[in-house]
């Protein structure tokens, strides 16, 4: 049997959306919601009913010829995981520094990992986009981002 990319992405696809849809089903309902036509649980099933369907599709007709065979040579799985801990770092530091802090260090860690190495553009890559997006979302969308730990340990909020 051949293993194409397509295949890969397909089963990935798959296994994304079987568990997005097992998900949505343990979105609580409000008390007589179940009887409406549209609820909380809709569109989310919708959803993964349309994802498991085109991932099927996918894999279905993915190409099966040895000329579109997955090759592994040439990428670079140290750096994919290197971002990945990165993204969990981030997560992390989410608690602890909140949101504008650790958005600004994984941003300036995914940078340098990537071969930037001029702080200054470090710098003006991060900041202002971490800083508009955190406005966005706390003054413009009315989202409330707490602080992190260590902001209230020191100042008390």
């Amino acid at each position: 049997m051949t293993i194409s990319k397509d295949h890969i992405g397909g089963l990935t696809f798959l296994l994304l959306s079987v568990t997005y849809g097992y998900y949505a089903g343990q979105i609580s309902l409000l008390p007589g919601d179940e009887f409406e036509p549209f609820h909380a649980q809709t569109v989310p099933d919708a959803l993964a009913v349309l994802g498991i369907g085109l991932s099927l599709l996918l894999l279905m007709t993915a190409h099966r010829s040895s000329a579109s065979r997955i090759s592994l040579v040439g990428y670079n799985f140290a750096l994919v995981a290197k971002l990945l801990l990165l993204v969990v770092a981030f997560a992390l530091a989410l608690e602890w520094v909140g949101f504008l802090l650790s958005t600004i260090f994984f941003l300036i860690g995914g940078y340098w990992l990537l071969g930037e190495r001029k702080p200054k553009t470090l710098l003006l890559a991060s900041v202002p986009f971490a800083a508009g997006f955190w406005f966005v979302l706390t003054q413009l969308l009315d989202i409330y981002l707490a602080p992190g730990q260590l902001f209230r340990l020191f100042f008390g909020g």
